[in-house]
């Protein structure tokens, strides 16, 4: 079996350092950890592959790190952080709202919450596409929501704000994920590709991240698709081919056909 792992997954930040784009969010995390002020109830909000879930998970690994760097990141080697690294980690629990979005799931989170951490401070209960929550299954969550015992931090991740009932809206500190800066973009590829030991022209990864409309992960699949359909050379032309993208000398050439 094959070790191939994708370059989202391969790549994916560990530390609020290297949460790509989106520093006026991570460094309000940090410095709310640092001086003791977390809210105990999130809500990340943005399109699809800006770096919710990951900033969520690393806000959890962090604030459970034993040994916290003095840049409020975490040490990588206490047994909290090797847990989490290694996805054995207690402290933490996801649900996938797409999927599970009934009364019965958010009692069975309710109960998981009454349950204290044995290795930590907190517990994190990150709820992925809360906007999927039926009516029934948003109530049930609020009681929890408005008086979670000390131990619980909720993050809710969403890429419908505008679907998410006043009464959550009200009980959560808000932080809206922006689209990521091609430019942005374009400097995590490169770090990507020469890693990869992958000959990446500038301006092909430029039409990628163009392509990808402020998505990292968008971005990340379009890389990881061209470099195995190109052998690892990842060009200009490239690009151009396997996206079905016009370049700009096609329109010169129509304007050229034009003006004759």
């Amino acid at each position: 079996m094959s070790d191939y792992i994708v370059s989202a997954r391969k790549y994916r930040p560990q530390t609020f350092d290297t949460v790509v784009g989106q520093s006026a969010i991570t460094n309000t995390l940090k410095n709310a950890i640092k001086s003791d002020h977390l809210a105990q109830a999130f809500l990340f909000c943005g399109t699809r592959g800006v770096g919710k879930t990951t900033t969520a998970r690393i806000l959890a690994k962090t604030i459970n790190c034993l040994n916290r760097k003095e840049t409020v990141e975490p040490c990588e080697e206490c047994d909290s952080c090797k847990s989490f690294n290694e996805g054995q980690s207690l402290n933490i629990y996801e649900l996938d709202a797409a999927s599970n979005n009934s009364v019965d799931d958010i009692r069975e989170l309710v109960n998981q919450v009454r349950i204290a951490p044995q290795l930590g401070s907190h517990k994190v209960y990150i709820i992925d596409e809360v906007h999927m929550l039926t009516t029934s299954a948003f109530n049930a969550f609020l009681k929890t929501l408005e008086e979670p015992p000390k131990h619980a931090i909720f993050i809710l991740a969403t890429t419908e704000k505008h679907k998410i009932i006043p009464t959550i809206l009200s009980r959560c500190q808000i932080f809206d994920f922006h689209r990521i800066k091609v430019e942005d973009m374009v400097a995590h590829l490169e770090s990507i590709a020469a890693k990869e030991n992958v000959t990446a022209e500038h301006d092909g990864l430029t039409l990628i991240a163009q392509k990808a409309e402020g998505g990292l992960r968008d971005a990340l699949s379009l890389f990881d698709q061209i470099v195995s359909s190109t052998g690892g050379q990842l060009t200009y032309e490239n690009v151009i081919q396997n996206l079905n993208i016009l370049d700009y000398d096609y329109f010169f050439k129509v304007v050229d056909f034009m003006n004759n």
